[in-house]
Formats: C-alpha cells, structure tokens, sequence
C-alpha cells in the first residue's frame, strides 16, 4: 500500500493491443532510521483489465493497495548493457484513501463516527452493549 508518485502511464501492446499500466507507489517504511530513506518507491505494472482500471481512475497521490508478484526481469539496450528491473506485477487494484466529502473528491476525510443507535442502511451490523455476553 503506498501513493502514487506520479500519473499512471498506460500504453497498449502492438501485437494484441493488450493494455499495459506502469506507475510507481511510494510505500513507507515503518522503522526508518536516522539517515536512511524515508520510503521505498515500487514500479508497479498492470495488464489487461486491471491496467484499463488503474489508467482511469488512479492520480497522483492517491493511496492504493496492490495484490500481486514480484518479478525480475532482464533486457540488453541497443550498446549492449544488460538492465536489470524488479517490479510488482498487480492482479488486484484498490482504492485505499479515505472517502473525501464533496462530489468532486476534494475536501478534508470524513470523520469516523460511532452510533449508539443501530445502523438503518439495513446492512445487519449494530453496536453490542459491552455488558453482553458473546455468543462465542
């Protein structure tokens, strides 16, 4: 989970024309020492769906959180100087901000709140007195 340190760079594949998204989530470091990096930048890319996502939706700035793989991969340039990348192959996008009021999603997070009287979206979760015994 990280922020994105610039906008998604989405392309589509000559051969196939199979959507690839590239971008790069700033992830910071729980523990980080005096002297050493603060955050640790990953290159993430995306194919197919998820990249048609990620290129539509995600800016820069924004928290996501990625599910996916690390790869290593290879490559020779043109003067014959192998390149070496690792990056995170992303098979789940999702948005991990919290919701902003205001329909343009600027604005300041919503606060959390906690109500003392059950839920009416109907959704079947309410508040337990702490009194009561779990059923478990």
């Amino acid at each position: 989970m990280g922020r994105l340190t610039k906008e998604p760079e989405l392309r589509y594949t000559t051969g196939n024309n199979t959507a690839v998204a590239s971008f790069t989530l700033a992830v910071n470091r729980r523990f980080a020492q005096e002297g050493q990096p603060k955050a640790d930048f990953i290159n993430v890319v995306a194919w197919s769906k998820t990249a048609e996502f990620v290129g539509k939706y995600f800016t820069k700035g924004i928290q996501v959180a990625i599910v996916g793989r690390i790869q290593t991969r290879t490559w020779d340039d043109n003067e014959g100087k192998k390149h070496y990348v690792t990056e995170v192959v992303a098979e789940e996008a999702y948005f991990a901000d919290s919701k902003r009021s205001g329909e343009t999603g600027g604005g300041s997070p919503a606060p959390r709140t906690y109500s003392e009287n059950p839920p009416s979206s109907g959704d079947g979760f309410y508040p337990i007195d702490e009194d009561d015994e779990l059923p478990f």
